[in-house]
């Protein structure tokens, strides 16, 4: 389990370096994340964040209940101390859970990224189209004749 979660988090550091940085790639993730937001893709992600979400609050559990048995457990100095094969199971679950926490992590970023990455595209599109109206409504109201200078000269001439 632990070889596939180090998997999914880079595929998902992947895709949120490919999001974060204008490159041929990051048109494909939008694409490809687009597509995936269509259908059942939504419901399928949320069951599987949930699914991940259980676990990680299992693995969770489980790291508690080996401190609590392990407090309970004194040596002869009145020190609380982890067998080994405890240790081993600690470590193990908090790589587990910390890796599972990352994935959920990275995959709320990367949906707020590809949300902010198609507002930045649609409010550009809609500033050029906003600027071509601009310059059509000054060659009407100037003429089409004129040329920007000769625009600038009337506007500084009107200031005078």
């Amino acid at each position: 389990m632990i070889q596939l979660l180090f998997s999914l988090l880079a595929a998902e550091g992947a895709v949120a370096a490919t999001l974060l940085f204008k490159t041929p790639l990051r048109r494909l993730s939008v694409v490809a994340l687009d597509r995936l937001k269509q259908g059942r893709g939504p419901v399928m992600v949320r069951t599987i964040a949930a699914t991940v979400l259980v676990v990680l609050a299992s693995s969770l559990h489980s790291m508690t209940k080996i401190r609590s048995r392990a407090d309970g457990e004194l040596d002869g100095a009145g020190i609380v101390g982890l067998t080994p094969t405890d240790q081993v199971l600690l470590a193990r679950h908090v790589l587990e859970a910390s890796l599972m926490g990352y994935s959920l992590f990275l995959a709320l970023v990367i949906d707020r990224l590809h949300n902010y990455v198609k507002e930045n595209r649609r409010l550009r599109k809609k500033l050029e189209e906003v600027s071509k109206q601009n310059e059509t409504m000054l060659e009407a109201t100037h003429g089409p004749k004129e040329s920007k200078l000769d625009q600038k000269d009337i506007f500084d001439a009107k200031d005078n």
